[in-house]
């Protein structure tokens, strides 16, 4: 269950678009749902991601935030001495939907793309 405790503190406050970024960024790539995401790799990189927010709603009971999210993928050979297939990583992005609840600040992620 993803918390974005620290981008539900700042909302309302001009800082929130940088906390939210660096929020996600520091949890990485486990707790999105990239896989589902990629269009010219076979696996996500586990590595740094790059978050920009787009827009932001209030509700009442939630905020709602779409984000664009960069990262990087392979495509992942059988990995044998002799295997001609490069490890190169290919550059990704996706749109996010962000439903971040006012009390618990528990987020709800789905993929726009």
């Amino acid at each position: 269950m993803l918390r974005l405790e620290a981008a539900l503190a700042s909302w309302g406050r001009p800082e929130f678009a940088a906390e939210l970024e660096r929020e996600l960024e520091h949890k990485g790539t486990s707790v999105l749902p990239l896989q589902r995401a990629m269009a010219l790799g076979s696996h996500v990189v586990d590595g740094q991601i790059s978050v920009m927010v787009k827009r932001s709603e209030e509700y009442r009971a939630h905020l709602s935030v779409c984000v664009g999210v960069f990262f990087k993928s392979v495509i992942a050979g059988c990995s044998c001495a002799d295997d001609p297939t490069p490890l190169n990583e290919l550059e990704e992005f996706c749109e996010l939907q962000l439903d971040i609840d006012k009390m618990t600040a528990v987020t709800t992620i789905t993929l726009l793309d």
